[in-house]
């Protein structure tokens, strides 16, 4: 066999029918244009779900987490019609077949980040608490910056910015102090025996009704006596704030509601008195007992 011939078999071989080689490059152009489109397709629902469910729910991550999952499911349609278009449905069939094995050993190797992930599904779905809420989680308090699905950022008080996995947030308990925007503050002082205490506690009541972004009616405030120490009669004043309201913050309020009841107490002539510690010891030499 000469070389000639070498190279018409080996172009047979190849290239085979002209029409086979026509009917394959048709097939390919129709399936790259299949693939494009569902690729686009995909994009523009996903665009299209999150506004449509942006103006119905506050929390985005919901919102974006839906629109990803029917974004994929578009893409998994589109790719099986793509290999069925192109005559290749055994390789379908043996990708849902061996789908359960690979999930079952990727899901083993990566049993963390798979746990973290079904948490972070969990979360986004019962929204326990929402971007911005002040939580307590393991002994860390601070606010919520982002829920992912693998971890959950929070923002301690101190700036630090910590990030929970998903899976440890599930499994532990969580205290949402701003999950319907109100919170409880509250303070004690000592009024001085002798006193009178009725006027004292309308005077405080009047004061902290006063202070800007303390709330009135069924969460007005409250001051009442707790209990008689040494030396003063203890009350504890007790008050709401609304968390969203942001010109007045529950900061600003603490320290607004504890300097106007101190300032009307102390200008009405009220003692306030603080704790008083009697020492008692043996008589210096030459001189009589003393006593602080």
């Amino acid at each position: 066999m000469n070389l000639q011939e070498s190279f018409q078999k080996l172009k047979r071989i190849v290239m085979g029918d002209l029409a086979d080689v026509e009917q394959l490059a048709i097939t390919l152009v129709i399936g790259l244009l299949i693939l494009i489109f569902f690729i686009y397709l995909s994009r523009w629902i996903k665009k299209l779900v999150i506004n449509r469910l942006s103006k119905r729910t506050n929390d985005p991550l919901l919102s974006a987490f839906i629109a990803a999952a029917i974004r994929g499911l578009i893409l998994i349609f589109g790719l099986t019609l793509l290999l069925r278009f192109l005559g290749l449905t055994g390789v379908v069939s043996g990708i849902l077949a061996g789908a359960g094995i690979t999930a079952f050993i990727i899901g083993f190797a990566l049993k963390d980040i798979g746990e973290n992930f079904l948490a972070g599904i969990l979360l986004a779905f019962k929204r326990p608490f929402k971007i911005g809420d002040q939580v307590e989680i393991q002994g860390l308090s601070g606010n919520v910056r982002a829920l992912n699905l693998r971890d959950t950022q929070i923002k301690t008080l101190d700036g630090k910015d910590v990030f929970l996995p998903n899976a440890s947030i599930i499994k532990s308990p969580l205290i949402n102090y701003t999950i319907d925007g109100y919170l409880s503050y509250g303070f004690k002082l000592g009024l001085g025996y002798g006193s009178d205490y009725r006027k004292a506690l309308e005077l405080i009541l009047h004061t902290i009704k006063g202070v800007p972004g303390v709330l009135a009616g069924k969460k007005g405030p409250s001051a009442f006596v707790t209990e008689m120490g040494d030396s003063h009669l203890l009350v504890q004043v007790g008050y709401w704030v609304n968390t969203y309201n942001k010109k007045h913050t529950d900061a600003q309020v603490r320290s607004q509601a504890i300097l106007s009841v101190l300032e009307a107490l102390e200008g009405a002539g009220y003692p306030l008195p603080g704790k008083i510690i009697e020492l008692k010891g043996p008589s210096p030499v030459g001189g009589g007992s003393t006593g602080e």
